[in-house]
């Protein structure tokens, strides 16, 4: 199943249509659905579609001279295949071009693994040839660290040759519709909560099954596609597992400052766990937040950290801990003891999420009360509240979300004007509530006479 990806098709249909050297760098965390936006942009046009895997260099060049020979025939590549990455790119640039502009490399990381020196040869050839031709070149990578550096940075041969790039995110709440049309809105909620926005994930769940069935099948099961997948990603990714599984434990039980995650972990220096840290962060799997209303938030001491992933914090919070009774097959008493008493409060906390989307979805579209220019949240030592949006004429919209199975109140709305206060710049002030159980009868009439009340269920 192919869902969304509109703005990307978009974008590579625009340039597709151009007539000039383009040179784009695609990237994103492993199974986001990259190869399957490119599968999708190229079926109906004339390419060429190389994936890489961790083979050596010569088998690599084999497989590529396959490929070519596929499409061209070329009656030499049978028995002898190119000998080099030189001679095998000079040959896609003289000769595959003018028939078939459009080459996709996937998984590019690969290739540079076996062959360092492989962005160097082709920034080489793409100055000889490449920027008089075309082509349409897409080189595509998993490792985000590596497209960052090596591919995208400043000291890569192959910076200031690339034509645009696409940086490749998980789907958002409202895309879940089209994987689980059969769910209640409330289940859509548990299955974000559980597998984010991943979509080799979704596609695991079945919508003709509970939530239940689902997370036995496919995460407690140890035979299940996504038992072992967190663990795979980060083993093929990372050296010394042991320390990060360590610190994304700590994270997914609530310990997020740099100070509790110290304590719990046992890595008595702060210095090395942040560089653990660092590089957590550079993978995409864990996201350091500051207030929103931070001047700098680089330097913030107010830094938490969270995991990025809703599906890793499922796993690293529920699977991990409990992967003894789940070895012996115990899954009815993983869910029914472990999981399910606390479900609630673990979805609470992606909920705010969902409340962020929706609310910076409604900004894109100006259909709030302003023209926010940041939105997030906010917390001090005494206080938080989950959505603060802001402009630069002190317009402020303060927000909260609310995953229980009761209606909120008057009492809630009191709390959160209370909070507020400590906002003395706050020209005009706006209120918005979010409940998983809708609002009480005082509250919707409150609501119908204040213009700057705004409530979502």
């Amino acid at each position: 199943m192919f869902v969304n990806r509109i703005k990307e098709l978009n974008y590579l249909e625009k340039l597709h249509k151009e007539q000039n050297a383009r040179f784009i760098i695609m990237y994103g965390r492993r199974r986001i659905g990259k190869t399957e936006l490119l599968r999708q942009f190229s079926k109906d046009k004339k390419h060429l579609f190389f994936s890489s895997d961790l083979s050596s260099e010569q088998e690599h060049l084999k497989q590529f001279s396959e490929k070519i020979f596929q499409l061209t025939g070329e009656s030499f590549l049978q028995t002898q295949p190119f000998g080099s990455w030189e001679a095998l790119l000079r040959y896609i640039f003289d000769h595959l071009i003018p028939k078939m502009p459009l080459i996709i490399i996937d998984e590019f990381p690969y290739l540079c693994i076996s062959n360092p020196a492989l962005p160097s040869i082709l920034q080489k050839i793409w100055d000889e040839k490449g920027k008089e031709s075309n082509i349409f070149l897409i080189l595509c990578g998993s490792y985000m660290s590596f497209m960052e550096k090596e591919v995208l940075g400043s000291k890569s041969p192959l910076f200031g040759r690339r034509t645009g790039q696409i940086a490749l995110h998980p789907l958002s709440f409202e895309d879940l519709k089209f994987f689980f049309p059969r769910y209640s809105e409330e289940d859509r909620v548990f299955a974000y909560s559980i597998l984010g926005g991943t979509p080799a994930y979704l596609q695991r769940f079945s919508d003709h099954k509970t939530i239940e069935q689902n997370v036995k099948e496919e995460i407690l099961n140890k035979n299940g596609f996504l038992f072992s997948e967190t663990r795979f990603l980060l083993i093929e990714e990372l050296r010394e597992p042991a320390i990060y599984f360590s610190i994304l434990k700590a994270i997914a039980f609530g310990r997020i400052r740099l100070n509790e995650i110290v304590q719990e972990t046992g890595i008595s220096d702060p210095h090395k766990v942040n560089k653990y840290l660092s590089v957590l962060r550079e993978l995409r799997i864990v996201k350091r937040e500051v207030p929103i209303t931070e001047d700098k938030p680089h330097k913030s001491r107010k830094g938490i950290y969270l995991l990025n992933d809703p599906f890793f914090r499922f796993w690293f919070r529920y699977v991990l801990p409990n992967m003894s009774y789940l070895e012996e097959g115990d899954l009815s008493y993983v869910w029914q003891e472990k999981i399910k008493p606390s479900l609630d409060g673990f979805t609470g906390f992606i909920f705010e999420d969902i409340c962020l989307q929706r609310l910076k979805n409604l900004n894109r579209k100006n259909m709030l009360p302003f023209k926010a220019r940041s939105i997030g949240r906010w917390w001090n030592n005494k206080e938080e509240i989950d959505i603060v949006a802001y402009d630069d004429q002190q317009s402020f919209i303060f927000g909260e979300c609310k995953w229980r199975n009761k209606k909120v109140g008057l009492k809630v709305l009191d709390d959160l004007e209370r909070k507020a206060d400590s906002f003395f710049d706050a020209k005009q002030k706006y209120f918005t509530l979010f409940s998983k159980s809708g609002f009480s009868k005082e509250l919707k009439n409150l609501s119908s006479q204040r213009k700057d009340i705004l409530l979502f269920d």
